[in-house]
């Protein structure tokens, strides 16, 4: 099988609550089969870099298949916006507050009630595989794969019940064919399974595949409409400031990619250290080969 085509058709629409409630309380007729589940979440991914939501930025087919499949949300909320603590919203259908997850320096408490659980109590083989980030080992999954804490984008390593090893290459790249590897040859074909595939992007600090670093270069995109917003009757987000110059929010070098020889700023070293220096010499050419024009310019 064609792993490199199958990352473009890997998506398959997920099954909602009413399938989670059968699975846990056995509601399921004797001829019914069992649906299988893709869970695929990404990180930090906005509405309007979603064809589906909106079709002025960018094209996602995939994504737009499940939607047009399946259901769209248009009204919808998350539980918590800080990224572990969402991600155990998820998992147990509890608040923070309930869960004990309130922040990304907190453990997440495995032994309780979670939706894997309930699917394994189902009879179905579960897996995790991609960004974790609850600072706990998985549990209720039979195979698990995760980042260690926000992970790499480079050449990153994962964890497992046998320890840590290191991948060559792009994160979502390795994700995929680490969850297609599973669905093929790693699970129990005469079960119904469930996949938690959960992508490392598109988080900060935004560092594309280099095949694709040019993919938006002559796209121009419009301002938002509030962005000259007078902030009329919300005086908490006018008083609200947000500064490049002094890198407290948005880190020249971090986030703009602008390194240049002198240039300190508040992460310039945990670039340097840390993506940047994870890339191997094909790599880190092809993203100076990119990004030393627009640095000199």
């Amino acid at each position: 099988m064609n792993k490199v085509s199958l990352r473009s058709n890997i998506i398959y629409p997920m099954a909602g609550v009413a399938l989670l409630s059968s699975c846990a309380g056995g509601r399921r007729t004797a001829n019914e089969e069992p649906l299988n589940i893709v869970y695929i979440m990404t990180d930090d991914h906005t509405r309007q870099m979603m064809s589906c939501y909106d079709d002025r930025h960018v094209e996602t087919p995939n994504l737009d298949r499940i939607a047009d499949n399946g259901v769209i949300f248009r009204n919808a909320y998350v539980a918590n916006s800080i990224s572990g603590p969402s991600r155990a919203c998820l998992l147990t259908g509890k608040h923070s507050h309930k869960n004990g997850k309130l922040d990304n320096h907190t453990t997440f408490d495995g032994s309780q009630q979670t939706v894997q659980q309930l699917l394994q109590q189902g009879g179905y083989q579960t897996a995790m595989i991609g960004k974790w980030h609850l600072d706990s080992d998985p549990t209720h999954f039979d195979h698990w794969e995760i980042l260690p804490g926000q992970g790499n984008y480079y050449n990153p390593d994962f964890i497992t019940e046998e320890g840590r090893t290191h991948y060559k290459g792009y994160a979502t790249n390795i994700i995929t064919d680490m969850s297609l590897e599973w669905l093929e040859n790693g699970r129990d074909k005469e079960k119904p399974f469930a996949l938690f595939l959960h992508h490392k992007v598109a988080h900060r600090n935004w560092m594309a595949d280099t095949l694709h670093l040019a993919l938006y270069e002559d796209k121009t995109f419009e301002l938002p409409e509030n962005f000259y917003d007078d902030y009329e009757g919300r005086l908490a987000a006018a008083q609200q400031e947000l500064s490049i110059a002094s890198a407290h929010d948005m880190d020249i070098v971090n986030d703009l990619k602008m390194l240049r020889e002198g240039v300190k700023t508040r992460l310039s070293n945990a670039y340097i250290k840390g993506e940047y220096a994870r890339l191997d010499p094909a790599q880190r050419a092809a993203w100076d080969a990119h990004y030393q024009p627009i640095i000199d310019a």
